[in-house]
């Protein structure tokens, strides 16, 4: 995606919630009820569209995110973390009580379970800061397909703004008019294997690909350590992940999104997009939550290491 000789106010346009991310890994084995376990670690790190924020900014491009915070200890910690990375505050909102929005993640050696809770707040309206800002591409992390989401989509359109979505485990079905409808505005989709195949109702994730397709423009789906495929114009794309001894996949999805729009900003080819992303996914599950995103001088050794 090159320059559109628009005047823009930002690269990128991150709307979404954060999260203090709580992870515990190195788990011996999965935690079941009734039962305790001990971890290997544990750190506190902030997380949700955060992560997004945080890993397009560190790769270089201008991002503002669209995000409330309160008076609680955990939107103290995940606003500090923000401002020590240099994000740009235009879009936060502060609010004179809690805004809690908090996971639990549970990470083992292959896998990873999470408990979240989220306070209630009523999230800014997109279509204005979509127009005020006027961003190359706008990243929801999670599938949504209620009317203000839908407006902002089409605002986007108008505006010649990218939307990369996300799906995460939200109980939306395809069978569902409004979420086809929402899809249909999207240029960039981006679920995992287990969303794919739920949204779809598929059995196989080479066809919940190809239905996906038939709605989105640009779909990509992620294999976690084995990659990711995508779909676009008729043609399938595979990229493997780089070889590493997972500590957390917790940022992964996030980190991976990042690379992607970072390399569509850069008007690489889709193949070249999926390599950065997949470097940026490989590289975030070294670490605990969102600590181990790449920054830009870093990304090239780990493009190099891709088998």
């Amino acid at each position: 995606m090159e320059s559109d000789g628009i005047e823009h106010d930002c690269e990128v346009l991150v709307a979404g919630p954060y999260f203090a991310d709580l992870v515990f890994h190195g788990l011996p084995r999965p935690v079941r009820p009734g039962g305790e376990v001990f971890a290997g670690g544990f750190a506190l790190v902030p997380g949700g569209a955060y992560t997004l924020a945080m890993a397009v900014h560190r790769l270089g491009r201008a991002a503002v995110w669209s995000v409330d915070f309160g008076t609680d200890v955990f939107s103290a910690e995940v606003l500090s973390a923000a401002r020590a990375e240099g994000l740009d505050e235009r879009a936060f909102r502060h609010h004179p009580g809690p805004v809690r929005s908090l996971t639990v993640a549970l990470s083992g050696p292959d896998d990873r379970a999470m408990v979240s809770y989220q306070d209630e707040v009523a999230s800014q309206p997109l279509a204005p800061l979509l127009r005020r800002h006027r961003p190359r591409a706008l990243m929801m992390p999670q599938l949504r397909w209620d009317d203000r989401t839908l407006e902002a989509a089409r605002a986007a359109r108008k505006l010649g703004t990218l939307v990369v979505m996300d799906c995460h485990d939200v109980p939306a079905s395809l069978a569902d008019p409004a979420v086809r409808r929402i899809l249909a505005e999207v240029d960039v989709f981006t679920p995992n294997t287990a969303e794919a195949l739920r949204l779809t109702g598929a059995a196989d994730p080479d066809d919940a690909l190809a239905e996906l397709a038939e709605l989105v423009p640009t779909v990509v789906v992620k294999h976690g350590a084995r990659g990711a495929v995508a779909f676009q114009d008729g043609r399938r794309h595979r990229v493997p992940a780089v070889p590493v001894a997972a500590l957390d996949t917790t940022a992964a999805g996030d980190c991976f999104n990042a690379g992607l729009v970072h390399g569509l900003l850069s008007g690489h080819d889709l193949p070249a997009c999926l390599a950065v992303a997949a470097a940026c996914g490989s590289a975030a599950v070294t670490g605990p939550g969102s600590s181990a995103a790449l920054r830009a001088a870093d990304l090239g050794g780990w493009l190099a290491r891709l088998p």
